[in-house]
């Protein structure tokens, strides 16, 4: 699945009812994830912070630039922060599974669609732009809203990329584009009167004006503090340290110090993690040396679903299908632990509550062990990959090199065997689910019992291949016959667990 970042920036900090009912419309699309959302009185303008898969990233975008346009007025819009429109700028970051190019897309795809179906004049931007003068957004929104008023339309340079040719009399123009991920990141330096201290640093500071590489500055007052805010374009280039660092040493030069500093809207980890290296000198860190962040990878089985699912369409030949069989085998059990724990605790399922908390318990162990089959059943693969690229060259290499690989396969083939051994298991506990269990949750045991038999013939493919390229027949044999014996037994309680749920709901 490939997931996308969009941030997009109303020209709205004031209204907490517009605010709300621009995030509930993005809300409201299916996929959306609604990550952060950070409204800022002064600059009078809210940062909205969401993540989608691709196919539903333009509509949840659309859905907030459309209320936006129908809810913001900048005639009668003030703040510090500039602007062209009451949807300011949309831009799209690729993460999981996207590109870049993946974003370019969305951008042409949203801006088409604003500029036809809201009227809205549209100009692409940053890695989407279709010309070189408007990759900067700066060179896009300069003048802001009033004086894009008076030259779209009149002058051929300001002729938007998408949309009429005229602005919005209310909402404006509107910039869209595709972007990597930005910090916005703010330091101020103490009362309004260093107003013009803050614009000259933040000249000295972006790269426009010679300053630092992948930096945007302005100098603006803010709820009577003179501020830097400035955009990290690429933190890798320039760290969020650096910034503070130059601002720091820029703001001394001219007399000031900085008071404290902010980051609007979310950072990516890494960039937090280089300030502490980078501040202390710490040699050869890295984010994987955290604590939490080992914690976490080992709660989620070490790595995300949509990881793994992208790591399985990739052209790399693992994780592969006995790593999906023993992930749907976990599924299925994930599924009767859940069967279970809704029906312990009721009164109308005491005299089985005993059972299903035994159950329960079976399904979480055996829910581990089938995940941390998914790892295992990679990591035999690169056994028998490795044992078929030892050399060949003399006898013994040949013999020492048949020996490895004879060995790597019988390894290869008892993983999955393992795995559908747990399936058996697991079909049997979905057979007890649909027959005792909490019968509002009779199908979910129905689907446990179903993933269970198809985890387990999975699996036993993959002992069955395995044991196909021995070249000992008698190797295998056994093996071969237990997977069979498996793949009965596991029907056998697959088709109890269905009959349960024909008999609960078939009526």
């Amino acid at each position: 699945m490939k997931m996308i970042e969009c941030v997009p920036n109303f020209s709205e900090g004031r209204r907490p009812e517009v605010i709300a009912a621009i995030r509930d419309a993005i809300s409201a699309v299916p996929g959306v994830a609604m990550l952060d959302v950070s409204s800022d009185p002064s600059h009078n303008r809210t940062v909205v912070t969401f993540a989608a898969p691709a196919e539903h990233a333009v509509n949840a975008a659309f859905a907030g630039i459309a209320k936006a346009r129908e809810l913001i007025d900048l005639t009668a819009h003030t703040g510090e922060h500039p602007r062209i429109g009451a949807t300011d700028v949309c831009p799209f970051i690729p993460l999981e599974g996207a590109t870049m190019d993946d974003c370019v897309a969305l951008a042409k795809e949203l801006g088409a669609r604003v500029g036809k179906e809201l009227g809205i004049p549209v100009f692409l931007y940053e890695r989407a732009a279709a010309r070189p003068d408007r990759v900067n957004l700066a060179d896009v929104r300069r003048g802001e809203f009033e004086k894009a008023r008076d030259e779209i339309g009149t002058n051929p340079d300001r002729k938007p990329d998408f949309g009429p040719n005229k602005i919005h009399p209310t909402a404006g123009a509107t910039v869209i584009g595709a972007r990597p991920f930005l910090v916005a990141y703010n330091v101020y330096l103490g009362p309004a009167t260093n107003l013009a201290v803050a614009k000259e640093v933040a000249k000295a500071v972006r790269a426009s004006g010679g300053g630092l590489p992948a930096v945007k500055g302005l100098g603006l007052e803010v709820d009577g503090q003179a501020q830097v805010s400035m955009n990290l374009v690429d933190t890798d280039t320039t760290s969020i340290l650096l910034a503070y660092d130059t601002v720091k040493f820029e703001a001394e030069k001219r007399g000031v110090s900085p008071t404290w500093s902010e980051i609007i809207g979310l950072v990516p980890g890494r960039a937090l993690f280089q300030i502490a290296a980078d501040h202390i000198q710490l040699k050869g860190f890295s984010a994987d040396r955290v604590l939490e962040s080992k914690i976490a990878a080992a709660a989620d089985g070490g790595e995300s679903v949509r990881g793994f699912v992208a790591s399985v369409a990739s052209s790399a030949p693992v994780p592969g299908g006995g790593a999906v069989v023993a992930h749907v085998g976990a599924l299925g059990a994930a599924l009767a632990e859940m069967v279970g724990g809704l029906t312990i605790g009721r009164k109308k399922y005491v005299a089985v509550e005993r059972e299903m908390q035994e159950l329960a318990a079976k399904a979480v162990s055996l829910n581990a062990r089938l995940s941390a089959l998914v790892k295992e059943d990679s990591d035999s693969y690169a056994l028998v990959s490795a044992a078929y690229k030892l050399p060949k060259e003399s006898a013994d290499q040949i013999a020492a090199r048949d020996a490895a690989i004879q060995k790597a396969l019988v390894k290869a083939a008892e993983v999955p065997l393992e795995t559908a051994r747990a399936c058996v298991a697991v079909a049997k506990l979905a057979a007890l689910c649909a027959q005792k269990g909490n019968t509002n949750a009779v199908s979910d045991a129905g689907v446990a019992a179903l993933l269970a038999e198809a985890a387990c013939k999975g699996a036993v493919y993959n002992v069955r291949i395995n044991v196909a390229s021995m070249t000992d027949p008698t190797l295998g044999k056994k093996l071969a016959d237990e997977a069979a014996a498996l793949v009965h037994e596991c029907v056998s309680a697959a088709i109890d667990a269905i009959s349960a749920v024909e008999r609960a709901i078939g009526a």
